[in-house]
């Protein structure tokens, strides 16, 4: 009965010795039917890899230049309606109303006719427009703004642009911005205060 379990053991020692066998890496290769030699990727696997970041880079970066072109279309918009906001105040209260820029911080902001910055009926808080502390707009520059050789451009209470006390605006008014590659140009025309904004 001895010799027979003893005959159990070793059969038990050579399945287990059998099993690690094959969990060596050759055997294991054989096991699902690939070898050693085989075991790397081919030419065409690299290839099809390559193009696919290729085309995933093709697709980025239109996306990221359409970021920009939005950006300052956004920032033009937001000049555009905060000028008419500004003229239909002037005319609404009967009082002068202005819109005074600073390209050196790439900023705006609208007062009253004492040169006091009024509130944004909306935020409640100093109506000023930063683009660098704004991250919708901190891709625009500002960079340029004439109106007839000022930063500040006034409407009075019939909504006709000024540049100062008394004095009409006598060219075309030019706010200039530039995002990447990107230039847009807003103006106001003398007289009629209309505001156009062009690519």
């Amino acid at each position: 009965m001895l010799d027979l379990l003893q005959v159990k053991t070793l059969s038990q020692q050579d399945e287990k010795r059998r099993v690690t066998a094959q969990m060596r890496p050759n055997t294991l290769f054989r096991t699902f039917g690939m070898s050693i030699k085989n075991s790397g990727f081919t030419l065409i696997e690299i290839l099809i890899v390559v193009m696919i970041i290729a085309i995933a880079a093709m697709i980025t970066t239109p996306m990221v230049t359409s970021a920009t072109s939005v950006q300052i279309h956004s920032a033009a918009n937001v000049i555009a309606a905060d000028l008419e906001y500004t003229k239909s105040m002037a005319i609404g209260k009967g009082m002068d109303f202005a819109v005074v820029f600073d390209k050196e911080n790439e900023s705006y902001r609208v007062c009253d006719d004492s040169g006091e910055t009024i509130k944004n009926p909306l935020t409640k808080e100093l109506y000023e427009v930063k683009f660098s502390s704004d991250v919708r707009l901190d891709k625009v520059d500002i960079v340029d703004v004439d109106f007839d050789g000022t930063e500040k451009i006034r409407f009075d209470y019939m909504g006709n642009p000024k540049i100062g006390e008394d004095t009409d605006l006598q060219a075309q008014g030019v706010i200039n911005l530039c995002a990447g590659e990107t230039e847009i140009t807003i103006e106001v025309e003398p007289v009629t205060g209309f505001i156009l904004i062009s690519d």
